[in-house]
């Protein structure tokens, strides 16, 4: 009876496991580099991000529907003044984007959540963006600039403002805990929320967050 008992309980572990392993494939999580490796030994790797908790200080209309996984600020917080690079090779720093609400993406080409999501960061651009908002897209890919701006081209995302960080040492600053994440900063540069994992953001319940943040 014992040893039955111990298979049946062995099998429940069995079924927990592979329920675990359907999950993965979320986002990319953040390990030692920012490369284009695919080998199996590449510290970037494919896992499930359920959506994090709602801290005390979020609004539950942002919570609804395709905006679940966004986490608002108690209070918006300064984010580090990090540096990137423009398509002339220019250095920018994100403190010259105050004065308009900006939807900060930190992606790469080798990230197929980002992949996923990027369409709908540029139908928002299209929608909202002006002289009050913008979608800005950061690379933390190795391969520079140009082959950011290439894969946007191939994917007819021309409408976001792209820079890059080929390093990563800077987007590294921020925090992110995965690949993509989207930070919201408002008007004053600092951070009202944000999420990690792909995201549909030219939802509606996407486009009343962001409403909320530039008033």
């Amino acid at each position: 009876m014992a040893a039955n008992g111990a298979s049946v309980a062995q099998k429940a572990l069995w079924i927990i496991a592979l329920s675990a392993l359907i999950g993965f494939g979320a986002v990319y999580l953040i390990g030692g580099r920012f490369d284009n490796a695919t080998s199996p030994d590449s510290t970037a790797v494919a896992q499930d991000m359920s959506p994090p908790s709602v801290g005390a200080g979020s609004e539950s209309g942002f919570k609804l529907g395709k905006m679940a996984a966004f986490v608002t600020k108690k209070t918006p917080e300064a984010l580090p003044d990090v540096s990137f690079e423009d398509e002339s090779g220019k250095t920018v720093m994100l403190s010259s984007l105050k004065g308009k609400t900006v939807l900060l993406n930190l992606w790469a080409t080798w990230c197929a959540p980002c992949k996923e999501e990027m369409p709908s960061l540029d139908r928002l651009q299209q929608s909202l963006g002006g002289d009050g908002f913008e979608v800005v897209a950061l690379s933390l890919d190795r391969k520079g600039y140009a082959a950011s701006r290439k894969f946007l081209d191939d994917m007819n995302a021309h409408a976001i403002k792209l820079y890059a960080d080929p390093t990563s040492k800077q987007g590294m600053q921020l925090r992110p805990i995965g690949m993509p994440t989207t930070i919201l900063i408002n008007k004053d540069g600092m951070e009202v929320g944000r999420l990690s994992g792909s995201a549909e953001w030219d939802s509606e319940e996407a486009k009343s967050l962001i409403k909320s943040a530039m008033n």
